[in-house]
């Protein structure tokens, strides 16, 4: 039997001036969604494709209670989780193709 995982993540732009979180079922699709602006909205309109920062879940229920902590919180306490594992807050998907993260393919 196949092990779900889901995944929060943290995007920012190029300036590393805005923040956004997202939860996803396939953290190397969703990234490749968003460095192609495939994804209409708010990580679009605001050119996010820089992933910063993201956790594994096993659960759905609790990468979305995650996600949903983290977007509550102010971008202070964001950038201070960012900058345990990420520091410079580089681009941990640099260098993926779209099937290099995961092996989820699952819909969302």
């Amino acid at each position: 039997m196949e092990v779900r995982r889901y995944y929060v993540y943290i995007l920012t732009n190029k300036a590393r001036t805005v923040l956004y979180a997202g939860v996803t079922n396939s953290l190397s699709r969703r990234i490749w969604q968003h460095k192609n602006k495939i994804l209409p909205g708010f990580a679009s309109r605001y050119n996010l494709d820089c992933l910063i920062y993201f956790e594994e879940f096993r659960d759905i229920n609790d990468a979305i209670g995650r996600e949903k902590q983290i977007k509550g919180w102010s971008r202070a306490k964001k950038i201070a989780l960012i900058g345990q594992e990420n520091p410079q807050l580089n681009d941990l998907s640099e260098g993926w193709n779209d099937e290099s993260r995961d092996s989820s393919h699952g819909s969302e």
